[in-house]
């Protein structure tokens, strides 16, 4: 039995008149009474009364319409599902990104471009550091990592710069020196340091490491806290100051000051990992949309 045997079967039970069904089909009258008698001798019961004026429905056939109805209903879905899932219509993707990365305007934006474009593929959100990010994409529970270099990736992964941000120097509000437009690295030789630690962010700490002491001194570190978050809420709260990104500016936190470094400053890089063949259309859409977005000048 085919799935063309259950929709003429279905075309006939409809109309109730082989002539009629076999217009609907597109198909001869004759060719479609054979194609129905193969199926009844199929099934080994008929399917159909033939009266002096026209076919009714057995007991047998009336329950088989509900059934080839159902069956058809379901292919047709498992075809359409196929289909759009080709497309990269439909499926599911995790995103994940580093603390700091989700306070510049491009990922949410980003993101919310790929939910509009693709409102039917499921996008899950996660946060945490890039050496996590990179386990979890190689063990395939993340699709798209947005990591801060350095870092190592395997044959079968592919990296590429979508943010090149100036980091900026956090302050109190009443610091002496958020009075200035622009502040030197050379300044901050005698001030506390609150930084990320090195182990979950290597990028940030060796880019403010260097920056200090290409200015002649090493960053005095007397408070590391493991988000950025924390950071910018103990510079308010005047425990030290810091060096962050410059998106961190969008977080919105209360009692704090940013300036732009003059001279030397160094960068926060950001960088969107994935594999280079995935048997998901949906994340390869995600990369290619993340990527035009990152880059609208080459478009």
């Amino acid at each position: 039995m085919e799935l063309r045997h259950l929709r003429y079967f279905t075309a006939v039970a409809e109309e109730l008149h082989f002539t009629r069904a076999a217009a609907r089909l597109g198909i001869g009258q004759p060719p479609l009474s054979q194609q129905i008698q193969q199926l009844e001798r199929e099934i080994g019961t008929p399917l159909f009364l033939r009266l002096p004026r026209g076919i009714a429905l057995t007991e047998a056939g009336v329950q088989f319409l509900d059934d080839a109805r159902a069956i058809l209903a379901s292919a047709d879905r498992a075809i359409d599902m196929a289909r759009r899932l080709g497309r990269g219509e439909r499926g599911a993707i995790t995103v994940g990104f580093t603390a700091s990365a989700v306070f510049h305007p491009y990922l949410p934006r980003a993101i919310r471009a790929f939910r509009d474009r693709y409102p039917d593929v499921r996008i899950t959100l996660t946060e945490s550091n890039t050496v996590t990010l990179l386990r979890g994409l190689r063990a395939g529970d993340v699709d798209v990592a947005f990591v801060r270099p350095p870092y190592v990736l395997d044959a079968e992964f592919e990296s590429e710069r979508v943010l090149d941000e100036p980091m900026l120097i956090a302050l109190p509000p009443d610091h002496p020196l958020s009075r200035k437009r622009a502040v030197p690295i050379a300044a901050l030789a005698e001030e506390d340091f609150v930084l990320y630690p090195r182990p979950i962010g290597a990028g940030l700490y060796d880019a403010i490491q260097s920056a200090c002491q290409r200015a002649g001194f090493a960053p005095r570190v007397i408070q590391e806290a493991p988000q950025m978050a924390s950071i910018v809420s103990l510079v308010a709260a005047g425990v030290g100051i810091s060096i962050v990104p410059a998106a961190m500016r969008h977080m919105g936190a209360q009692g704090i000051e940013y300036r732009p470094i003059k001279g030397d400053a160094p960068h926060a890089l950001l960088d969107m990992a994935y594999r280079r063949h995935d048997r998901s259309v949906a994340a390869e859409n995600a990369v290619g949309m993340l990527r035009r977005l990152a880059h609208p000048e080459r478009e």
